[in-house]
Protein backbone atom coordinates (compact mmCIF):
# COMPACT_ATOMS: atom_id res chain seq x y z
CA UNK A 1 0.00 0.00 0.00
CA UNK A 2 1.35 3.43 -1.03
CA UNK A 3 2.05 5.50 2.33
CA UNK A 4 -0.07 8.71 2.86
CA UNK A 5 1.37 11.77 3.66
CA UNK A 6 -1.16 12.18 6.13
CA UNK A 7 -0.20 9.15 8.19
CA UNK A 8 2.58 10.80 10.22
CA UNK A 9 0.10 14.01 11.23
CA UNK A 10 -2.24 11.67 12.63
CA UNK A 11 0.06 9.28 14.43
CA UNK A 12 1.13 12.50 16.32
CA UNK A 13 -2.77 13.31 17.28
CA UNK A 14 -3.58 10.16 18.87
CA UNK A 15 -4.21 9.34 22.48
CA UNK A 16 -4.63 13.19 23.05
CA UNK A 17 -8.24 13.65 23.97
CA UNK A 18 -9.59 14.55 20.77
CA UNK A 19 -11.63 12.68 18.11
CA UNK A 20 -9.44 12.45 14.73
CA UNK A 21 -11.73 13.38 11.52
CA UNK A 22 -10.63 12.34 7.99
CA UNK A 23 -12.52 13.88 5.53
CA UNK A 24 -12.38 14.08 1.46
CA UNK A 25 -14.19 12.84 -1.92
CA UNK A 26 -14.94 8.78 -1.83
CA UNK A 27 -12.27 7.09 -3.30
CA UNK A 28 -9.59 8.45 -2.07
CA UNK A 29 -8.48 5.79 0.45
CA UNK A 30 -9.94 7.20 3.50
CA UNK A 31 -10.87 2.91 4.51
CA UNK A 32 -7.51 1.92 3.53
CA UNK A 33 -6.33 4.57 5.73
CA UNK A 34 -7.80 2.73 9.15
CA UNK A 35 -6.70 -0.67 7.92
CA UNK A 36 -2.79 1.11 7.99
CA UNK A 37 -4.08 2.40 11.23
CA UNK A 38 -4.92 -1.23 12.48
CA UNK A 39 -1.90 -2.33 11.06
CA UNK A 40 0.20 -0.64 12.97
CA UNK A 41 -0.57 -0.56 16.92
CA UNK A 42 -0.77 -3.13 19.26
CA UNK A 43 -4.03 -1.82 21.14
CA UNK A 44 -7.11 -3.50 21.24
CA UNK A 45 -9.21 -1.77 17.82
CA UNK A 46 -12.51 -1.63 17.24
CA UNK A 47 -13.59 -0.96 13.91
CA UNK A 48 -17.48 0.15 13.14
CA UNK A 49 -18.17 0.26 9.74
CA UNK A 50 -21.00 2.75 8.93
CA UNK A 51 -22.45 0.52 5.82
CA UNK A 52 -23.77 -1.70 7.69
CA UNK A 53 -26.96 -0.90 8.71
CA UNK A 54 -27.12 -2.97 12.03
CA UNK A 55 -23.62 -0.71 12.97
CA UNK A 56 -26.15 2.56 11.92
CA UNK A 57 -28.44 1.35 13.80
CA UNK A 58 -26.50 1.31 17.20
CA UNK A 59 -24.40 4.54 16.40
CA UNK A 60 -27.78 6.56 15.99
CA UNK A 61 -28.86 8.16 19.19
CA UNK A 62 -26.93 5.64 22.10
CA UNK A 63 -26.53 6.48 25.54
CA UNK A 64 -23.67 7.39 26.55
CA UNK A 65 -24.07 4.27 28.74
CA UNK A 66 -24.52 1.94 25.93
CA UNK A 67 -21.34 3.31 24.23
CA UNK A 68 -19.54 2.45 27.48
CA UNK A 69 -20.63 -1.27 27.00
CA UNK A 70 -19.75 -1.25 22.89
CA UNK A 71 -16.51 0.07 23.68
CA UNK A 72 -15.18 -1.66 27.38
CA UNK A 73 -12.07 -3.24 26.37
CA UNK A 74 -11.14 -1.03 23.72
CA UNK A 75 -8.46 1.18 23.40
CA UNK A 76 -9.06 2.88 19.75
CA UNK A 77 -12.27 3.22 17.98
CA UNK A 78 -12.22 3.22 13.99
CA UNK A 79 -15.63 4.52 12.72
CA UNK A 80 -15.79 4.62 8.82
CA UNK A 81 -18.21 6.28 6.52
CA UNK A 82 -19.72 7.97 9.47
CA UNK A 83 -21.58 10.22 7.05
CA UNK A 84 -24.27 7.29 6.86
CA UNK A 85 -25.17 7.65 10.63
CA UNK A 86 -27.81 10.45 11.69
CA UNK A 87 -26.70 12.89 13.99
CA UNK A 88 -23.06 11.05 14.49
CA UNK A 89 -21.84 14.33 15.90
CA UNK A 90 -23.73 13.88 18.89
CA UNK A 91 -23.10 10.33 19.00
CA UNK A 92 -19.34 11.21 18.85
CA UNK A 93 -19.34 13.78 21.37
CA UNK A 94 -20.64 11.61 23.59
CA UNK A 95 -17.51 9.27 23.41
CA UNK A 96 -15.34 12.07 23.87
CA UNK A 97 -16.93 13.29 27.11
CA UNK A 98 -17.31 10.15 28.75
CA UNK A 99 -14.60 8.02 27.54
CA UNK A 100 -11.20 10.76 27.12
CA UNK A 101 -8.79 7.53 27.10
CA UNK A 102 -10.07 6.57 24.42
CA UNK A 103 -9.18 7.31 21.19
CA UNK A 104 -11.83 7.73 18.16
CA UNK A 105 -10.85 8.39 14.51
CA UNK A 106 -13.49 8.77 11.75
CA UNK A 107 -13.92 8.70 7.76
CA UNK A 108 -16.64 10.64 6.12
CA UNK A 109 -17.46 12.01 2.77
CA UNK A 110 -18.28 15.53 1.77
CA UNK A 111 -21.38 14.85 3.15
CA UNK A 112 -20.45 15.37 6.41
CA UNK A 113 -19.26 19.15 5.65
CA UNK A 114 -22.42 19.38 3.58
CA UNK A 115 -25.10 18.21 6.23
CA UNK A 116 -22.86 20.50 9.02
CA UNK A 117 -23.62 17.03 11.51
CA UNK A 118 -20.17 17.01 12.92
CA UNK A 119 -18.65 20.40 13.05
CA UNK A 120 -20.61 22.09 15.98
CA UNK A 121 -21.41 19.18 18.34
CA UNK A 122 -17.18 18.75 17.95
CA UNK A 123 -16.09 22.21 18.63
CA UNK A 124 -13.09 21.86 20.67
CA UNK A 125 -13.01 18.35 20.66
CA UNK A 126 -11.57 17.16 17.15
CA UNK A 127 -8.27 17.52 14.93
CA UNK A 128 -9.68 17.29 11.23
CA UNK A 129 -7.52 16.93 8.21
CA UNK A 130 -8.73 16.53 4.20
CA UNK A 131 -7.36 13.25 2.10
CA UNK A 132 -7.37 13.76 -1.35
CA UNK A 133 -6.11 11.43 -3.91
CA UNK A 134 -2.46 10.86 -4.64
CA UNK A 135 -0.03 13.63 -4.40
CA UNK A 136 2.96 13.98 -6.69
CA UNK A 137 4.90 14.14 -3.03
CA UNK A 138 3.96 10.69 -1.87
CA UNK A 139 3.99 9.14 -5.56
CA UNK A 140 7.29 10.05 -6.16
CA UNK A 141 8.54 8.28 -2.58
CA UNK A 142 6.69 5.34 -3.73
CA UNK A 143 8.08 4.91 -6.99
CA UNK A 144 10.84 7.48 -7.54
CA UNK A 145 11.40 10.70 -8.96
CA UNK A 146 12.42 9.25 -12.36
CA UNK A 147 9.62 7.28 -12.62
CA UNK A 148 6.99 10.10 -11.77
CA UNK A 149 8.62 11.84 -14.31
CA UNK A 150 8.08 9.67 -17.18
CA UNK A 151 4.40 9.18 -15.84
CA UNK A 152 4.28 12.72 -16.25
CA UNK A 153 2.00 13.10 -19.11
CA UNK A 154 -0.95 10.24 -17.65
CA UNK A 155 -1.01 12.45 -14.62
CA UNK A 156 -1.80 15.03 -16.41
CA UNK A 157 -4.59 13.69 -18.32
CA UNK A 158 -5.80 10.92 -15.74
CA UNK A 159 -4.84 12.34 -12.51
CA UNK A 160 -4.13 10.31 -9.66
CA UNK A 161 -6.94 8.78 -7.74
CA UNK A 162 -5.94 5.41 -6.42
CA UNK A 163 -8.22 3.52 -8.74
CA UNK A 164 -6.46 4.90 -11.12
CA UNK A 165 -3.12 5.07 -10.41
CA UNK A 166 -3.00 1.05 -9.31
CA UNK A 167 -4.98 -0.16 -12.72
CA UNK A 168 -3.10 1.25 -15.61
CA UNK A 169 -5.29 0.80 -18.72
CA UNK A 170 -8.69 0.91 -16.85
CA UNK A 171 -8.13 4.67 -16.59
CA UNK A 172 -11.13 5.96 -18.53
CA UNK A 173 -13.76 3.41 -17.10
CA UNK A 174 -12.28 3.81 -13.69
CA UNK A 175 -12.43 7.94 -13.98
CA UNK A 176 -16.47 7.90 -15.56
CA UNK A 177 -17.10 5.75 -12.82
CA UNK A 178 -16.40 8.01 -10.23
CA UNK A 179 -17.62 11.10 -11.68
CA UNK A 180 -20.96 9.71 -12.78
CA UNK A 181 -21.30 7.57 -9.12
CA UNK A 182 -19.32 9.32 -6.64
CA UNK A 183 -17.79 12.57 -7.39
CA UNK A 184 -20.50 15.30 -6.37
CA UNK A 185 -23.54 13.04 -5.55
CA UNK A 186 -23.53 14.28 -1.95
CA UNK A 187 -25.12 17.75 -2.75
CA UNK A 188 -28.06 16.66 -4.15
CA UNK A 189 -28.68 14.14 -0.94
CA UNK A 190 -27.96 16.65 1.64
CA UNK A 191 -29.06 20.29 -0.09
CA UNK A 192 -31.47 21.20 -2.20
CA UNK A 193 -30.17 21.34 -5.48
CA UNK A 194 -33.09 21.40 -7.70
CA UNK A 195 -31.91 20.50 -11.13
CA UNK A 196 -28.82 18.21 -11.13
CA UNK A 197 -28.08 18.40 -14.51
CA UNK A 198 -27.29 22.35 -13.80
CA UNK A 199 -24.64 21.61 -12.14
CA UNK A 200 -22.74 19.05 -14.12
CA UNK A 201 -23.13 22.19 -16.93
CA UNK A 202 -21.50 24.46 -14.40
CA UNK A 203 -18.73 21.66 -14.07
CA UNK A 204 -18.24 21.48 -17.95
CA UNK A 205 -18.34 25.44 -18.21
CA UNK A 206 -15.38 25.62 -14.97
CA UNK A 207 -13.67 23.07 -16.60
CA UNK A 208 -12.93 24.94 -20.06
CA UNK A 209 -11.62 28.12 -17.47
CA UNK A 210 -9.12 26.27 -15.64
CA UNK A 211 -6.73 28.86 -15.36
CA UNK A 212 -9.07 31.66 -16.14
CA UNK A 213 -10.78 34.05 -13.98
CA UNK A 214 -14.78 33.09 -13.46
CA UNK A 215 -17.28 35.64 -13.49
CA UNK A 216 -20.40 34.40 -11.62
CA UNK A 217 -22.26 36.39 -13.66
CA UNK A 218 -21.27 35.40 -17.39
CA UNK A 219 -21.59 31.66 -15.78
CA UNK A 220 -25.33 32.61 -14.62
CA UNK A 221 -25.81 34.22 -17.85
CA UNK A 222 -24.43 30.94 -19.80
CA UNK A 223 -26.52 28.85 -17.44
CA UNK A 224 -29.96 30.57 -16.69
CA UNK A 225 -28.96 31.11 -13.24
CA UNK A 226 -28.77 34.40 -11.13
CA UNK A 227 -25.25 35.13 -10.10
CA UNK A 228 -25.81 33.95 -6.48
CA UNK A 229 -27.09 31.00 -7.46
CA UNK A 230 -24.09 30.09 -9.57
CA UNK A 231 -21.84 31.02 -6.45
CA UNK A 232 -24.06 28.82 -4.24
CA UNK A 233 -23.24 26.02 -6.28
CA UNK A 234 -19.91 26.50 -6.71
CA UNK A 235 -19.29 26.56 -2.87
CA UNK A 236 -21.14 23.06 -2.25
CA UNK A 237 -18.92 21.76 -5.36
CA UNK A 238 -15.69 22.82 -3.21
CA UNK A 239 -17.31 21.27 0.42
CA UNK A 240 -17.34 17.80 -2.02
CA UNK A 241 -13.90 18.26 -2.77
CA UNK A 242 -14.22 18.59 -6.90
CA UNK A 243 -13.27 22.70 -6.63
CA UNK A 244 -11.05 24.87 -5.04
CA UNK A 245 -10.66 28.27 -5.91
CA UNK A 246 -7.77 31.31 -5.48
CA UNK A 247 -8.38 35.22 -4.95
CA UNK A 248 -6.92 37.94 -6.37
CA UNK A 249 -3.86 39.43 -4.67
CA UNK A 250 -4.20 43.47 -4.21
CA UNK A 251 -2.76 45.99 -1.80
CA UNK A 252 -1.48 49.04 -3.49
CA UNK A 253 -1.86 49.03 -6.93
CA UNK A 254 -5.02 51.00 -8.26
CA UNK A 255 -5.30 48.87 -11.43
CA UNK A 256 -5.14 45.45 -9.58
CA UNK A 257 -8.24 43.12 -9.84
CA UNK A 258 -9.96 42.70 -6.73
CA UNK A 259 -12.31 40.60 -6.31
CA UNK A 260 -11.98 38.03 -9.13
CA UNK A 261 -11.14 34.43 -8.83
CA UNK A 262 -10.10 31.33 -10.43
CA UNK A 263 -11.34 28.24 -9.91
CA UNK A 264 -9.12 24.82 -10.14
CA UNK A 265 -9.98 20.78 -9.97
CA UNK A 266 -8.43 18.89 -7.45
CA UNK A 267 -7.94 16.18 -10.23
CA UNK A 268 -7.03 16.31 -13.18
CA UNK A 269 -8.34 13.39 -15.07
CA UNK A 270 -11.69 14.49 -12.95
CA UNK A 271 -11.77 17.81 -15.07
CA UNK A 272 -11.14 16.09 -18.09
CA UNK A 273 -13.71 13.40 -17.43
CA UNK A 274 -15.95 15.45 -17.31
CA UNK A 275 -15.12 17.31 -20.62
CA UNK A 276 -14.70 13.77 -22.19
CA UNK A 277 -11.33 14.67 -23.41
CA UNK A 278 -8.53 12.06 -22.19
CA UNK A 279 -6.79 13.16 -25.72
CA UNK A 280 -2.36 13.03 -25.47
CA UNK A 281 -0.77 16.26 -25.00
CA UNK A 282 0.67 16.62 -28.26
CA UNK A 283 -3.10 16.65 -29.86
CA UNK A 284 -4.37 19.12 -27.08
CA UNK A 285 -5.23 22.70 -27.07
CA UNK A 286 -5.12 23.11 -23.69
CA UNK A 287 -1.81 21.94 -22.21
CA UNK A 288 -1.37 25.20 -20.38
CA UNK A 289 -4.41 24.83 -18.65
CA UNK A 290 -3.61 21.24 -17.74
CA UNK A 291 -0.44 22.10 -16.51
CA UNK A 292 -1.24 24.94 -14.69
CA UNK A 293 -4.37 22.93 -12.89
CA UNK A 294 -2.09 19.90 -12.25
CA UNK A 295 0.64 22.43 -10.56
CA UNK A 296 -1.54 23.96 -8.06
CA UNK A 297 -3.36 21.36 -7.41
CA UNK A 298 -0.66 19.29 -6.07
CA UNK A 299 1.02 22.33 -4.15
CA UNK A 300 -2.54 22.87 -2.33
CA UNK A 301 -2.33 18.80 -1.13
CA UNK A 302 1.69 19.29 -0.08
CA UNK A 303 0.55 22.75 1.54
CA UNK A 304 -2.56 20.66 3.26
CA UNK A 305 -0.20 17.90 4.03
CA UNK A 306 2.47 20.15 5.95
CA UNK A 307 0.27 22.34 7.62
CA UNK A 308 1.36 25.29 5.44
CA UNK A 309 0.49 28.62 7.40
CA UNK A 310 0.47 30.48 4.50
CA UNK A 311 -2.19 32.63 2.29
CA UNK A 312 -2.23 31.69 -1.55
CA UNK A 313 -3.43 33.95 -4.61
CA UNK A 314 -2.84 34.44 -7.99
CA UNK A 315 -2.54 38.49 -9.25
CA UNK A 316 -3.67 40.41 -12.60
CA UNK A 317 -4.15 44.25 -13.46
CA UNK A 318 -6.49 45.64 -15.67
CA UNK A 319 -3.76 46.08 -18.08
CA UNK A 320 -3.51 42.23 -18.15
CA UNK A 321 0.10 41.87 -16.35
CA UNK A 322 -0.50 38.68 -14.53
CA UNK A 323 1.49 36.64 -12.38
CA UNK A 324 0.14 33.04 -11.73
CA UNK A 325 0.71 32.04 -8.15
CA UNK A 326 1.75 33.57 -5.18
CA UNK A 327 2.41 32.67 -2.09
CA UNK A 328 2.27 35.10 1.00
CA UNK A 329 4.07 33.93 4.18
CA UNK A 330 7.15 34.99 6.52
CA UNK A 331 6.68 38.62 4.75
CA UNK A 332 7.72 37.53 1.48
CA UNK A 333 5.37 37.09 -1.62
CA UNK A 334 6.64 34.07 -3.85
CA UNK A 335 5.73 34.02 -6.98
CA UNK A 336 5.30 31.60 -9.19
CA UNK A 337 5.17 31.30 -13.23
CA UNK A 338 3.82 27.87 -14.49
CA UNK A 339 5.35 26.72 -18.47
CA UNK A 340 4.92 23.95 -19.73
CA UNK A 341 7.20 25.01 -22.93
CA UNK A 342 11.04 26.07 -22.64
CA UNK A 343 10.36 28.44 -25.87
CA UNK A 344 9.74 31.04 -23.98
CA UNK A 345 10.95 32.19 -20.40
CA UNK A 346 8.74 35.18 -18.69
CA UNK A 347 9.91 37.44 -16.80
CA UNK A 348 7.83 39.40 -13.73
CA UNK A 349 5.57 42.25 -14.57
CA UNK A 350 7.34 45.15 -13.96
CA UNK A 351 4.51 46.76 -11.84
CA UNK A 352 4.99 44.12 -9.59
CA UNK A 353 8.50 44.43 -8.83
CA UNK A 354 8.36 47.72 -8.62
CA UNK A 355 5.52 47.78 -6.23
CA UNK A 356 6.21 44.49 -4.08
CA UNK A 357 9.93 44.25 -3.75
CA UNK A 358 10.44 41.99 -0.84
CA UNK A 359 9.51 38.58 -3.11
CA UNK A 360 10.99 35.70 -4.84
CA UNK A 361 10.37 34.26 -8.60
CA UNK A 362 10.12 30.80 -9.79
CA UNK A 363 8.96 29.42 -12.92
CA UNK A 364 7.99 25.88 -12.69
CA UNK A 365 8.58 23.74 -16.15
CA UNK A 366 8.89 20.01 -16.07
CA UNK A 367 12.29 20.39 -14.95
CA UNK A 368 11.94 21.07 -11.77
CA UNK A 369 8.05 21.05 -11.13
CA UNK A 370 9.17 17.97 -8.66
CA UNK A 371 10.53 20.50 -6.29
CA UNK A 372 7.25 22.85 -6.12
CA UNK A 373 4.96 20.55 -5.76
CA UNK A 374 7.36 18.66 -2.23
CA UNK A 375 7.38 22.39 -1.21
CA UNK A 376 11.34 22.20 -1.85
CA UNK A 377 10.90 25.81 -4.60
Amino acid sequence: MIERAIKKQIDSRLYKGKAVIIVGPRQVGKTTLLRMLVADTDRKVLVWNCDEPDVRKKLNEPTSTELGAETANVDLILIDEAQRVNNIGITLKLLIDNYPEKQVVVTGSSAIELSNSINEPLTGRKYEYVMFPFSSEELIREFGATEERRMLERRLIYGSYPEVVNHPGEERETLIDLVNSYLYKDIFSFQDVRKPEIVEQLLQALALQVGSEVSFNELGRLLGLTSITVQRYIDLLEKSYVLFHLRSFSRNVRSELKKSRKIYFYDNGVRNAILGDYKPLDLRTDTGALWENYVISERMKHNSYSAFYGKSYFWRTQQQQEVDYIEDYDGVLHTYEFKWSKTKQPRLAETFVKNYPDHTFTIVSPDNYQDFVCGKL
